[in-house]
């Protein structure tokens, strides 16, 4: 029966599902059915298709299946524990939650997406399938890594509890109620009936295009089967090249792999679903699907179908020149192949900078007609007989020129070429495996250059070059482009050359001009010359481009001559005397203005050189020399505007001088400074021949003084009466006589400003004062007052310490620094002139210190006193006490006190405290440090004022010392520890006894509270005059009701009056009388079922100890809680006889009893899995077995038969009662039957998760006990 084709569950073939196209998978076209052959029409327009991997990645004999999937599961779980690492991380570390999070998200789908690219079997799973993946693992890493609220700790808890859950049974061992309440092996059995179906065949359902070509070398056709698993397939196979038929015939062999491989891709088989199969094919061709035999070796008729498998379409750059100039044609072709009409699409990429993709369609050879473009059904048939010569491929050669108007480096790339079939073949990024290897790019790239240009910049024949004969220089080119910047490549220059000698009458080349060239390599080079003539550019170009030549193009080179000198001179003669006084030079000068001529004068060994600068090409100059001599002139170089300095050969001009008779003041450079009733004095040079006479006159507030001398030397000293009155004084030279009698009158005058009155010095006032007080080593400035020309000189005392110094006062308002105190005197003073005066009333100045601040300890604050060191009276522990501290000096004050504290007990000194005291009046308050016991000093180290900073050269340190009392204390010697007694039992002597331990100094004064629970005021026991630290406590009996009472310390003081009161949370001790424990059912049924617990409610003191039977067995069980419960493991009967709990000994007796039931089980198919075909209309029967207590009631389902990758889905649910062990019930439907709950007269079972059933016995545990 399994040979038999079987069909779904309504009798009929399931519908092919045609699965969306591929993602890469376009056709422009739609087929066109033509004539019947061989039962097949004309193929369709196919489309593309991707490759299915049948095989590993890694073959198999390197490593199997198996061995793979456990190595991608051990990654995956590697990546799981490595991420829960950076988890921990996160929540110890507090670090950055993002990069944390955006790390997992690319290693997660990276090993998502890549594992199936390794084709593992049962791990090839789809894009979508990755996708989802993916999806759901970022929302798990973004709540593990953001640490997003999900209920983590309940899930944990739940792994924690079914994997170490177990609880104390019956029989007082540990047993895990799981398998107890969730026991399968009670409901077992399943029976799987099947109806046959029938099947159908189609060749590529989805109309996909395939192409071949060199890289390209197979792929595979889809062939879909529905209801239905072949044995053999028949493809017809017709050649696109000869019109030949071929038959491929598919054994069974490789149909068996062919169905292998398409369950393997798709997961989850379902014999309902349609299958696809993959075709593995070399050649190009119509293949057309003719037969298809199933196992029953019946014949599936397929549909008519086929897929034409062409040469794919290629397209390419054809090559050409690397190299254009601007403004050019583009000169480029696009050579396409594949079968027309054709579509290409090209991009343009100009500078890096791509351009909009330009798209040419409908590409064919002029004389071809593709029947594609045409809509019959006639439209690809010739002669009656199929014609598939349409699709050989045809190429077509496609010219693109346009103007290169941009320079940089242009390419033209094809982006993506399709055939009429719609077979694209994309070039943007493809890849090597799918893509075609073409021997010629698909891209091309040249470079577009700027064309030069050249232009002569500051020479022209206007403004002509000039350069030395003999001398090169650069034809001043200025290069360009018609870019922005010039080329910085290599130019070529042309150029015409007409010597000066040839031009002709008009300035231009004569026809014998001649023509050079020269090559620059870069763009800073000039072409060298030093011929005169004329120099005109013809063109310029680089290695890739001619260019422009712009004007000016000419340039005219002259070379000047060279610079020469003639001179003429004459004697310069005095008027009175008839003596040569010096030369009158003329010069002539032959070159380039401006001209610069050196010479020199020697008079005996007198040797100067002077320089001349002449701006014409003639010019006279004077020759004067200032004393009387024999002057020899000798002119030595010149050099003008083209030449550089040349010498001069016989150039000199000599002359005896005697000069006429003149004086000049030799010191007269500004006006000279003097003191009332003094005398000036001035020198004076006289020049000519001697003796002289002088005539000078003194002018001072309008009246002249005029005076005569005979001098007979060359130099002359005039000296002045006394200057008695103050002001400006001028001496003037009016004239002077020589020994010929020739007199020359002069201009020369020097002044002298006379003082009106001498300097003085005197104090000034500070507030009005002549006196200070400052701080002390502070410097202090007294004010001077000082009249006359500084800077001055002054001299001064200091009458205390009979110490004299001197300084200089650069102004009239100075002060005098000074840095110790006393009175101060002044002694004498000069200016810059003349000896000055003190002012007798005012030349002292006192200066005095401010006092510095101080501290004392009044005797209010301390008991007696070591030294500096002062002694308070003791305090107890946590006492309020403060001291005052009186100061002296500035207000406000600043006082730093250093705190030390030394332990009572062992001496141990702690660190220093520093503290700062602000005082504003005459006493400062502390406040003493009384929260530790101890001893405190407080050491005040720093003091400060309102005037004054802190110095430690002027301070002594004051110590205060107080001693700090511990507190006492008291304490239980079991704190938290409970004193219970059955209330029938008593002490012998009436009291119990509760040890307590006190510190401190005896004796010791105790207080005792005692709080009765339910009671709101509590009773006091005062116990005086302990004079020991250890003590027992006597509670009265009669103080203490039956219940829970608390005893706690209220107070406590030592014979030092230091008194400690205890805080609320003190610890306490516990007096409890308890009655005799009692154990309460708390469910009132007496039967129960297996995997039911039963609980009961214990009354007394915890733990407690329960005694009780079990199957005849006595059993002793320790419970540690108020609530006893066990699991019932094992059917029986229990009964509690007896309980005593920790207050006391006694021991309670009970007869508490329950009965415990099995749980029913049912087998169907006598426990085992049954599959069963059969034909529409057959039937069989379901067999049912029970154990248990009658009647039994069950359920059982009828589900859609499962299939791989797809959930089985509840179709009836049925309910039926049995009387009797055994039950048989028919059934014709096909589907999956199995039971899902079952119940008998005392307890029920049902399994979990059956969908339909959550109203049905859904009690604890999938159970419950039923009641009669």
């Amino acid at each position: 029966m399994n040979g038999t084709p079987r069909r779904g569950p309504g009798g009929f073939p399931a519908t092919p599902q045609h699965p969306n196209r591929s993602p890469g998978a376009r056709s422009p076209y739609n087929g066109t059915p033509g004539r019947q052959y061989g039962g097949s029409s004309l193929p369709q327009i196919p489309l593309a298709t991707q490759q299915a991997s049948a095989e590993p990645w890694i073959p198999a004999h390197i490593m199997d299946p198996p061995t793979q999937r456990s190595y991608a599961v051990a990654i995956y779980v590697f990546l799981w524990a490595y991420k829960l690492y950076d988890f921990y991380t996160l929540a110890v570390d507090e670090t950055e939650s993002f990069w944390y999070f955006i790390k997992w998200c690319f290693i997660d789908s990276t090993f998502l997406f890549c594992l199936p690219l390794f084709s593992i079997p049962w791990l090839e799973w789809s894009n979508l399938t990755s996708s989802t993946l993916a999806f759901l693992h970022v929302g798990l890493d973004a709540m593990l890594m953001f640490r997003i609220g999900v209920p983590v700790q309940a899930w944990l808890v739940s792994a924690v509890a079914f994997l170490w859950d177990s609880e104390l049974a019956i029989s007082e061992r540990s047993v895990k109620p799981g398998p107890i309440l969730h026991n399968a092996s009670l409901i077992l059995g399943k029976q799987i009936i099947n109806i046959l179906p029938e099947g159908s065949a189609i060749l590529n359902p989805n109309r996909e295009t395939f192409c071949l070509n060199s890289s390209v070398t197979h792929l595979e056709l889809p062939i879909l089967i529905n209801q239905t698993e072949p044995i053999e397939i028949e493809l017809t196979r017709i050649d696109i090249g000869t019109n030949h038929n071929e038959t491929i015939t598919i054994r069974k062999s490789e149909v068996k792999k062919l169905l292998r491989n398409a369950r393997k891709a798709v997961r989850f088989v379902d014999p309902a679903e349609p299958l696809l199969l993959r075709y593995n094919v070399k050649k190009t061709g119509v293949y057309i699907l003719k037969k298809v035999l199933d196992q029953s070796k019946l014949e599936v008729r397929p549909r008519s179908s086929n897929v034409v498998v062409a040469t794919c379409p290629q397209a390419r750059v054809k090559p050409t020149g690397q190299n254009r100039c601007r403004n050019d044609l583009s000169d480029v072709a696009l050579e396409v192949e594949g079968i027309p009409p054709l579509r290409i699409k090209y991009r343009t990429t100009v500078g890096g900078r791509p351009r909009e993709a330009s798209e040419f369609q409908g590409l064919q050879p002029e004389d071809f007609v593709s029947p594609l473009s045409k809509h019959t059904s006639q439209a690809l048939v010739r002669s009656n007989r199929e014609d598939v010569s349409w699709a050989r491929p045809q190429k077509v050669l496609v010219p693109l020129n346009e103007t290169l108007i941009n320079s940089g480096i242009w390419s033209y790339s094809v982006e993506e070429v399709a055939d009429a079939l719609g077979n694209i073949v994309s070039y943007v990024g493809f890849d090597e495996d799918y893509q075609p290897r073409h021997k010629e790019p698909a891209s091309q790239s040249f470079t577009v250059h700027e064309r030069p240009n050249a232009i002569l910049d500051g020479c022209n024949p206007q403004h002509p070059l000039r350069v030395a004969k003999g001398f090169v220089t650069r034809l001043p080119i200025k290069y360009g482009s018609t870019g922005k910047y010039p080329a910085d490549t290599p130019h070529t220059i042309e150029y015409l050359f007409t010597p000066e000698a040839n031009l002709l009458a008009n300035g231009n080349h004569s026809p014998q001009a001649e023509l050079k060239k020269q090559n620059m390599k870069t763009s800073r080079e000039q072409p060298q010359i030093s011929a005169s003539g004329l120099y005109t550019i013809k063109s310029v170009s680089t290695d890739f481009c001619g260019g422009e030549v712009l004007e000016p193009a000419s340039c005219l080179l002259q070379n000047p001559p060279e610079p020469g000198l003639s001179i003429t001179s004459e004697d310069i003669v005095d008027k009175c005397a008839g003596n040569p006084i010096g030369l009158r030079v003329e010069l002539d000068l032959i070159g380039t203005p401006p001209f610069s001529i050196r010479y020199t004068r020697q008079s005996g060994r007198d040797k100067r050189v002077f320089g001349l600068e002449v701006k014409s090409l003639r010019s006279t100059t004077e020759l004067t020399p200032p004393d009387a001599g024999h002057y020899t002139y000798t002119f030595n170089t010149i050099k003008d505007f083209v030449y550089g300095e040349r010498p001069l050969h016989n150039l000199v001009l000599e002359q005896d001088v005697k000069p006429s008779a003149s004086a000049h003041f030799i010191e007269a450079s500004g006006p000279k400074q003097a003191c009332i009733d003094d005398t000036a004095e001035f020198d004076v040079r006289l020049q000519g021949e001697g003796p002289w006479r002088l005539e000078y006159e003194v002018v001072h507030n309008g009246k002249r003084e005029k005076r005569s001398r005979d001098v007979e030397e060359e130099h002359y000293t005039i000296q002045t009466e006394k200057l008695s009155q103050g002001g400006e004084y001028t001496v003037a030279l009016t004239s002077i006589t020589d020994k010929m009698g020739c007199k020359e009158f002069l201009k020369e005058e020097a002044k002298v400003n006379v003082r009106h009155e001498r300097p003085k010095a005197y104090f000034g006032h500070i507030e009005g004062k002549q006196s200070v007080m400052a701080l002390q080593g502070k410097p202090v400035d007294l004010p001077l007052r000082l009249t006359g020309a500084g800077p001055w000189r002054l001299e001064y005392e200091n009458l205390d310490t009979k110490e004299t110094k001197k300084v200089s006062v650069q102004s009239a308002n100075d002060k005098l620094n000074t840095q110790a105190e006393g009175l101060y005197q002044l002694l004498r003073v000069r200016d810059s002139v003349c000896p000055g005066i003190i002012d007798e009333k005012a030349s002292q100045f006192s200066v005095g210190w401010v006092p510095r601040p101080q501290i004392h300890v009044p005797e209010s604050a301390y008991v007696d006193k070591y030294g500096e060191k002062f002694i308070r009276q003791a305090i107890c522990e946590g006492e309020e006490d403060a001291f005052d501290v009186m100061l002296h000096g500035n207000s406000p004050f600043d006082v730093s006190y250093e705190q030390q504290f030394r332990e009572k007990k062992n001496g141990k000194t702690a660190a220093l405290k520093k503290n700062d005291l602000r005082g504003v009046g005459g006493m400062a308050s502390v406040n003493a440090e009384t929260s530790q016991a101890g001893t405190y000093e407080y050491k005040f180290v720093q003091l400060a004022d309102n005037k004054y900073d802190h110095s430690s050269r002027h301070f002594t340190p004051v110590t205060i010392q107080q001693t700090v009392h511990s507190l006492p204390s008291a304490r239980f010697n079991n704190p938290g520890k409970t004193y219970s007694f059955c209330h029938t039992q008593s002490s012998d002597d009436g009291e119990e006894v509760i040890p307590v331990t006190l510190d401190g100094v005896p004796p010791f004064y105790l207080e005792v509270e005692i709080k009765h629970h339910g009671t709101p005021k509590p009773e006091l026991s005062v116990h005086r005059n302990i004079d020991s630290h250890k003590y027992d406590l006597k509670i009265e009996h009669r103080k203490l009701h039956l219940g829970h009472s608390a005893v706690s310390i209220r107070k406590v003081r030592d014979s030092r009056g230091c008194t400690k009161k205890s805080p609320p949370t003190t610890q306490r001790v516990q007096i409890s009388v308890h009655d005799a424990p009692t154990a309460t059912p708390l469910e009132d049924r007496t039967d129960f079922c297996v995997g039911e617990r039963l609980s009961f409610a214990l009354g007394g003191q915890f733990p407690f100890t329960v005694y009780y039977t079990f199957d005849k067995k006595e059993r002793k069980a320790s419970n540690a809680q108020t609530t006893f419960r066990r699991l019932a493991e094992l059917p029986g009967t229990f009964t509690i006889t007896g309980l005593r709990d920790s207050a006391s000994e006694c021991l309670a007796g009970l007869n508490i009893t329950k009965q415990i039931h099995p749980i029913p089980s049912v087998r169907l198919s006598g426990g085992q899995v049954s599959e069963v075909d059969i034909h529409e209309g057959g039937g069989t029967d379901l067999d049912f077995q029970f154990w248990g207590t009658p009647p039994f009631e069950f359920t059982y389902t009828r589900s859609t038969n499962a299939h791989k990758g797809k959930k089985s889905k509840v179709l009836e649910i049925r309910t039926e009662v049995s009387y009797e062990h055994r039950l048989s019930i028919p059934v014709q439907e096909e589907g999956t039957y199995e039971v899902v709950s079952i119940k008998d007269r005392w307890c029920s079972f049902a399994k979990e998760g059956i969908e339909g059933l959550e109203g049905f016995g859904r009690g604890k545990s999938g159970r419950k006990m039923l009641q009669s």
